[in-house]
């Protein structure tokens, strides 16, 4: 599968940044969420594909980054 197969099979989105987010060209993420799914893809190039996980271990994973932060 190329990358432009992945995009095109992926139903549009809507992406948003953290407000965390500087804008100045740091590691950067974007979220959309889905039906079933929360997708995750580097901002600084959309192009690749996107991390795809189950609402459950989105939730973890914030849980656990939350409990980790200074």
């Amino acid at each position: 599968m190329n990358i432009e197969e992945t995009v095109r099979a992926m139903p549009e989105l809507a992406w948003f940044k953290s407000s965390y987010s500087t804008g100045s060209g740091g590691e950067c993420v974007e979220v959309a969420t889905g039906a079933a799914s929360v997708h995750v893809r580097d901002s600084k190039d959309i192009t690749r594909p996107a991390l795809t996980v189950p609402p459950t271990a989105w939730t973890a994973f914030i849980g656990f980054a939350i409990a980790q932060a200074p």
